[in-house]
């Protein structure tokens, strides 16, 4: 059984998108996620604390600043503005693909863990993820 979630997004952040997926899963098995895009991820991370969203994509901005920024000036692949090449660095850092047991319908998650999928570049997309669950 598979599926593609579209997730819009507006800008760099943590696009929580569990709810759909638990309401699309069913029986027992393995579900993998893929995002199909090489400027954002994938995290399982604490969904009651916003703070915790805010805190990781200010986090990733310090550590990846945007290549107009001056420790940024090596940058060689910047034609496609100042956030491209920082958000393909921050994809190559995260997962790009999660693996969730579903046990009798559900996502085997602990408290407070949501899905999330974290746009790395400035303008707004629509971000493709696959679903797929096996076993």
């Amino acid at each position: 059984m598979h599926t593609t979630f579209t997730i819009p997004t507006n800008g760099p952040g943590l696009y929580e998108f569990t709810r759909q997926v638990a309401d699309w899963v069913t029986g027992d098995g393995l579900l993998t996620l893929f995002v199909q895009h090489t400027s954002a991820s994938l995290l399982i991370q604490e969904n009651a604390d916003p703070d915790v969203q805010t805190d990781l994509r200010n986090f990733f901005h310090r550590l990846v600043p945007p290549s107009t920024d001056p420790s940024m000036a090596f940058l060689t692949h910047t034609y496609e503005g100042p956030d491209d090449m920082p958000a393909h660095i921050k994809a190559s850092m995260l997962p790009v693909s999660l693996s969730i047991p579903v046990i009798s319908g559900r996502l085997a998650f602990g408290t407070w863990q949501g899905i999330y999928l974290f746009e790395h570049r400035t303008r707004a997309h629509r971000r493709n993820v696959v679903a797929r669950i096996t076993g």
